[in-house]
């Protein structure tokens, strides 16, 4: 329990009266909402889905047994809209409230609303979420309770440098900077407030010490109204691409000796200090010399949630239920058998930041079965839009040891056929096979030191790629693929590599003794859907589908998606010189302040922010020089090419053209016309 000196109520709740839940109501989408529902049915519980329009067909609406729409498209104005969903359920005869993991999941105000209108609210008491919501605020409690935190920033000492400038609300890498020089502390404390009031609406930041080769690891805690707390060991998430995890596992491997017994406990009194009920995780910072210290408490299931289930034996959203009923948990948790580790597939394109990406599903096939668990919210045919998050499955592997476990989620992924967006797939597999994420000493800036070798591993075959579809698109073209008894011109085929890759033009001959024109390649097979070519001695096999102009090819070499390009290049549209546009579709949500038409900019300033798919994207000045245009607004929605911002670099005359005598230039002011016109 919190003590008085420190300010805040106690927040342990009354405990709940017995109920039985019969229909659930899950205030969120995809795989969460899914999940969910999956325990449902197991439980003999009927589920609500709530919708959006962009949503209304999309799978968790299907399989729900009844679903509420939220009218419009935005999360704002549906998924965060606490009293449509409080509505929602009322309408539909819901029981109860299960907030899934993300929106309205750590909303203290949600959670009471819930509870006013007569449901049962399936998470933990408002109190000890309000007390956990701002993490300044948690760092006070859990020092009292006795776990470890980072020492506050002194202010001005250099030796504290680098910090971290964090959103004392919300999560998610938003409202995060990393400062290493302290003239630019100041810009960047008004950049995460500008970011974080803009994100959670609430613009308080703080700023810590920042731990280098940090490793990210967290507690699953669980605890009854009747004072029994479960923490169910320790989760490494320390491979993160913008502040968000990307491949998680349990145990954390490589802990120091007792440093997991002293994780669990340190979660456990800050559990019970808060008076906590319900599943939610503890998370920890450890540096290189095995030390923790507390980050913040998340009042709610977590998406990484799966690998501790398959390590335990149990289901968390079961166990959630039975709490939320009034139950009781067994004295004991059951105990740990094997590793178990997740990789996140998103639609996103590591080697351009991490872009995410839209578009319709043509196919997501992701081996299951035999220690293998794919949770996803997509299939064939749906869509990924612009307005929620890009996460496309999660896929879990579980075995007797880490190594097995590794292979086994690196093979299933290496078998996926995801066809349509692009994927950060063959990323997920070359960062499973590493030989320092295999070591297990992994930290959170994995990604900074590694991302260009491994979003290249796969460039060296791309050629063959291109060759195996042109040479499957010739089958669907003709029966003898392109072999001709008269000696011909070779064929010719145009691909360019998505996105926005390397083009490929492709020259081959098929004669009486095979393929010609490509030297050190034989052709062994070729139909619509499989070619095998003999590459420098060796077998290799490549699957290919087509979807309009559009081949996607599958490998153990790797995937790629190519765009099928005209004989003759089609007109370029021409677009102003320095023009800026938005990478894809989402909302303009800030502009740089006082940024205006005129102003002179510097190469890699940020002009403006886009978010999109849960994501805040910098657009910045591609060189110096004057921005002339601004088209961009606050909360104006854009859509992939619209024009955003003009900046048009100085312009260099050669000094030939430039004879010393004034008289001779007197066009000199309208080769910068723009500062005639600046205020």
């Amino acid at each position: 329990m919190v003590s008085a000196s420190s300010g805040c109520e106690p927040v342990r709740e009354s405990v709940r009266e017995p109920a039985v839940i019969r229909s659930v109501l899950v205030a969120n989408r995809g795989e969460i909402a899914l999940r969910v529902f999956r325990t449902c049915r197991e439980l003999g519980i009927a589920t609500v889905a709530v919708h959006s329009d962009a949503d209304a067909r999309a799978r968790h609406v299907r399989e729900a047994d009844a679903a509420v729409r939220l009218p419009g498209d935005a999360p704002a104005d549906t998924y965060l809209r606490g009293d449509l969903i409080v509505a929602a359920a009322r309408a539909a005869g819901a029981d109860a409230v299960h907030p899934g993991y993300g929106f309205l999941s750590e909303d203290p105000e949600f959670a009471r609303a819930v509870r006013a209108a007569g449901l049962v609210w399936v998470g933990p008491p408002s109190g000890a979420m309000k007390a956990m919501a701002s993490k300044t605020w948690a760092k006070r409690i859990a020092a009292e309770a006795g776990v470890p935190v980072l020492a506050p920033f002194r202010g001005d000492a250099a030796a504290d440098l680098p910090v971290l400038v964090k959103a004392a609300a919300g999560g998610g890498g938003r409202g995060m900077r990393v400062v290493r020089e302290l003239a630019l502390l100041d810009g960047a404390l008004q950049v995460a407030s500008a970011e974080s009031a803009a994100a959670f609406g609430d613009g308080e930041v703080f700023v810590e010490p920042y731990v280098e080769g940090g490793r990210h690891v967290e507690v699953q805690v669980l605890a009854d109204a009747h004072g029994t707390v479960w923490t169910l060991g320790t989760r490494d998430c320390s491979l993160q691409r913008r502040h968000q995890k990307v491949i998680e596992e349990a145990p954390a491997p490589g802990l120091p000796e007792g440093l997991d017994d002293a994780l669990c406990a340190h979660a456990a009194a800050l559990a019970k200090a808060v008076g906590y009920v319900g599943a939610g995780t503890v998370e920890f910072l450890l540096d290189g010399r095995g030390r923790a210290w507390f980050l913040e408490m998340n009042t709610r299931l977590q998406v990484e949630h799966p690998v501790t289930e398959c390590v335990y034996g149990v289901d968390l959203v079961a166990l959630q239920l039975r709490i939320a009923e009034g139950g009781r948990l067994a004295e004991r948790p059951p105990e740990p058998v094997g590793h178990a580790v997740e990789a996140r597939l998103y639609a996103e394109d590591p080697a351009r930041d991490w872009r995410p990406w839209t578009g319709t599903v043509h196919a997501l096939e992701v081996p299951e079965g035999d220690g293998l668990r794919v949770d996803s919210g997509v299939g064939a045919g749906d869509a990924v839009g612009p307005h929620y998050d890009a996460l496309l499955a999660k896929v879990v592997a579980h075995a007797p040891d880490r190594p097995s476990a590794l292979h086994r989620l690196a093979r299933a992924l290496e078998r996926a056929r995801v066809h349509g967006p692009v994927t950060n797939r063959d990323l997920l597999v070359g960062s499973l096979r590493h030989p320092e994420f295999a070591a297990g000493t992994a930290d959170t800036g994995f990604y900074g030191r590694h991302l260009a070798e491994l979003v290249a591993a796969r460039s060296g075959f791309e050629k063959y790629a291109a060759l195996a579809a042109a040479l499957a698109d010739a089958q669907g073209r003709s029966r003898f693929g392109g072999w001709r008894n008269v000696p011909s011109g070779p064929q010719v085929k145009r691909f360019r590599a998505r996105p926005g890759g390397e083009e490929h033009e492709v020259r081959y001959r098929i004669g009486r003794d095979g393929l010609e024109g490509v030297p050190g390649v034989r052709l062994l097979e070729a139909a619509r859907e499989r070619v095998a070519l003999e590459i420098d001695g060796v077998r290799r096999p490549f699957e290919i589908a087509f979807h309009g102009t559009s081949a996607d090819v599958d490998s153990p070499l790797g995937s790629w998606s190519f765009t099928l390009l005209p004989r003759l290049p089609e007109p370029a549209p021409r677009t102003e010189p320095g023009s800026l546009l938005a990478p894809m579709p989402g909302t303009v949500v800030r502009i740089a302040d006082g940024l205006a038409p005129g102003d002179r900019v510097e190469a890699g300033q940020v002009l403006l922010w886009v978010e999109a798919m849960k994501m805040e994207h910098r657009v910045t000045a591609p060189d110096s020089g004057t921005l002339t245009a601004l088209h961009a607004a606050p909360g104006r929605r854009v859509a992939t090419g619209d024009l955003l911002a003009v900046v048009v670099p100085p312009v260099t005359v050669p000094p030939a053209v430039v004879p010393h005598e004034p008289a001779v230039v007197p066009h000199e002011p309208a080769v910068v016309p723009h500062e005639e016109a600046a205020p």
